[in-house]
């Protein structure tokens, strides 16, 4: 489907733990061209340990982390070391305590 965002979080249960592997998903578009993504929020403590993310031939990011089930993690997306981008596919939005702009929420 061209024109699409294809922003997603795809979210694999674990039967042996506690814990969802959650796939997140940056389209090209949506990095507007950036050479550099990290994710960032609740998980990562947010600017002091960011998740560098792989850049794909097609200049999609992507990413798997493992996050608790049964929890809500705010997250965000930092490019090129500059500019803030929300999911625009995430579970719900909050406002950031820190920012203008809501943060992503993500729920497992």
């Amino acid at each position: 489907m061209k024109g699409k965002h294809i922003m997603s979080l795809k979210k694999q249960y674990l039967k042996s733990k506690p814990l969802c592997k959650v796939t997140f998903k940056l389209d090209a578009q949506a990095a507007q061209n950036a050479q550099k993504a990290v994710l960032c929020g609740d998980f990562t403590d947010w600017d002091a340990q960011p998740l560098d993310m792989k850049r794909l031939k097609s200049g999609d990011f992507t990413l798997t982390v493992n996050l608790e089930k049964d929890n809500e993690y705010q997250f965000r997306y930092l490019l090129d070391d500059e500019k803030w981008e929300n999911d625009w596919e995430a579970d719900a939005y909050i406002p950031s305590p820190v920012s203008v702009e809501d943060n992503s929420v993500v729920r497992v």
